[in-house]
């Protein structure tokens, strides 16, 4: 008769960020805490418990474990401040640093009282992101961002990847918007993302937000194709050569403060 296995032994296999996230639980936290204080939702926490999970988490957790045992702050902010210098990113099997999954859009809103008295919701910004597969579509999610912040005089810009030998300009050159370290992201797989229209303003920042309504106008002239509409104007002004391929796209749209 196989032997019963005992309750408990379990716990012994237990990974590191389990084991710590448990002195944390004995502290007097509990895992929504402890999730609170990586910075991650709670089912990852649980996680470590069950899928052996949370090895990036490991030397975030031990700096908080040692902190809170020494007698030093115990309130979440100054935890998830001293833990957050800690956290390591997540790899792939290759050893890469794993993408984070996003939201593809976000819309923001807030509520005003208009000339007759009433409360209403009124639009502030939004964003909508494009990967290849849809940009190959014409980006089609990317287009009622574009609308809705013409519709209310918004300002509009964006973030284009490519290979980087595809942009006509260095990265290090004013001549084109970003500059390096301004709005620039240059990756191992030989692409690189430049955002225009930053809304930052400075030296080589680029403009402050195009003008929503030209920028649609623009879009409609390329029958309603975000990326096509893009990549025309970096085409034309010089920025990117006219075989570049477009595999990510970002557009972000905001209405500017009124004085």
């Amino acid at each position: 008769m196989t032997p019963r296995q005992r309750r408990g032994g379990r716990r012994t296999q237990r990974n590191e960020a389990a084991r710590l996230t448990d002195e944390l639980i004995a502290e007097g936290f509990n895992k929504k805490q402890v999730a609170e204080i990586l910075g991650r939702n709670a089912s990852l926490v649980s996680q470590f418990f069950t899928k052996n999970k949370g090895a990036s988490m490991v030397e975030a957790l031990r700096a908080v474990v040692q902190e809170v045992q020494a007698g030093g702050p115990r309130d979440i902010d100054s935890l998830k401040r001293l833990a957050r210098g800690h956290v390591r990113p997540r790899l792939t099997k290759g050893g890469e640093v794993a993408r984070v999954r996003r939201r593809n859009a976000v819309r923001s809103t807030r509520t005003v009282t208009d000339a007759q008295g009433r409360r209403r919701k009124q639009w502030t910004s939004s964003l909508a992101r494009a990967g290849k597969q849809h940009i190959a579509a014409g980006a089609s999610r990317l287009y009622p961002v574009i609308a809705e912040a013409a519709e209310n005089g918004g300002k509009i810009g964006f973030t284009v990847r490519a290979l980087r030998r595809m942009f006509t300009h260095d990265a290090g050159r004013k001549t084109d918007s970003p500059g390096v370290r301004r709005n620039v992201v240059q990756r191992r797989d030989g692409t690189e993302e430049r955002a225009y229209g930053a809304n930052v303003g400075g030296p080589g920042s680029g403009e402050e937000g195009f003008d929503a309504v030209d920028f649609k106008a623009m879009v409609d002239a390329a029958g309603g194709d975000v990326t096509a509409a893009v990549k025309g104007w970096l085409v034309d002004t010089g920025r990117m050569h006219p075989d570049a391929e477009i595999v990510y796209l970002e557009i972000r749209a905001w209405k500017p403060r009124e004085d």
